[in-house]
């Protein structure tokens, strides 16, 4: 990968590029502007979700771009109560309305669970999915995928999908890497896409973060993202500062050495969001 806009290929055969940009909390003052500064930036792949609020929003940015539709990669997600077969392809043809697209080049599911405890997840997940081979059987959604989903949650999916799950979005960064999940979609052909590249403030502060941004010249998050890439990771950074969003997509000039690759990969955990599938949120004050 040399750039942002070179591409992995799905197990359909479907081009993503590498890298996107994340639109979570991107359009807080009920504007497009912060993502149209991501167009402008370069970025063409944008990563949204029912649950951001974010969709009118990008609609308006690409609108206001003058590029065609065409030129973009939109991904978009359904959220924990739009589970089922019938509300899944309900809350499609919403988010359709919403981007103001006949099409999502990506769609996922959010979460496997709608709430830590459910007995009943993996029949639901599997409706989920048959509304989702649908949906792309329809060309309603070019690719089709999972979020937050670990290896028992694929399991259940690959049991009798029609079709197999093509990425899987996960909370992925130095100090949270989830080797797990990670090596077990790489093994099956499911790309992984990572949340939180970035991780928070203390994954920027760590001693061995730091060490590496001055040896390699570059910023702290430039590590964390590059660690990404360099792992077949596709990173879906986010930044409301038109010069972050440009030194994010910069991660493409250096290459880290196999041996700080090895330190990243085992740092202590650090930058948790405290979310995880099955459980309840953990607060921040106890993620540490």
């Amino acid at each position: 990968m040399k750039s942002i806009y070179d591409c992995y290929t799905l197990s359909n055969g479907y081009k993503i590029p590498c890298m996107g940009y994340g639109t979570y909390k991107a359009a807080e003052k009920k504007n497009a502007e912060i993502i149209k500064s991501a167009i402008d930036a370069g970025y063409r792949y944008f990563d949204t979700a029912s649950f951001y609020g974010t969709e009118e929003y990008l609609a308006e940015a690409i609108a206001m771009s003058g590029l065609p539709r065409e030129a973009f990669f939109i991904t978009t997600k359904l959220w924990k109560d739009e589970m089922g077969y019938e509300n899944a392809k309900e809350a499609l043809e919403k988010s359709l309305k919403r981007l103001k697209t006949d099409y999502v080049d990506m769609y996922l599911i959010h979460w496997p669970l709608p709430k830590p405890g459910y007995k009943e997840w993996k029949q639901l997940d599997k409706e989920t999915w048959r509304a989702l081979e649908d949906l792309y059987e329809a060309g309603k959604a070019r690719a089709i995928g999972l979020s937050n989903f670990l290896p028992h949650h694929i399991e259940n999916i690959l049991e009798d999908c029609r079709i197999a799950p093509m990425a899987d979005q996960l909370e992925f960064h130095p100090g949270y890497s989830q080797e797990a999940a990670v090596q077990y979609c790489q093994q099956r052909n499911i790309l992984v896409q990572a949340w939180s590249p970035i991780g928070r403030t203390r994954v920027l502060e760590e001693t061995l973060i730091k060490e590496l941004a001055e040896k390699y010249h570059v910023s702290a998050a430039q590590i964390c993202l590059r660690y990404a890439v360099q792992r077949g990771v596709a990173p879906l950074p986010k930044s409301s500062s038109l010069e972050r969003m440009k030194q994010n997509r910069d991660v493409f000039s250096f290459t880290l050495s196999t041996e700080d690759m090895y330190r990243l990969e085992t740092m202590p955990q650090c930058g948790w969001s405290g979310e995880h599938p099955d459980r309840e949120r953990v607060p921040a004050q106890q993620v540490g």
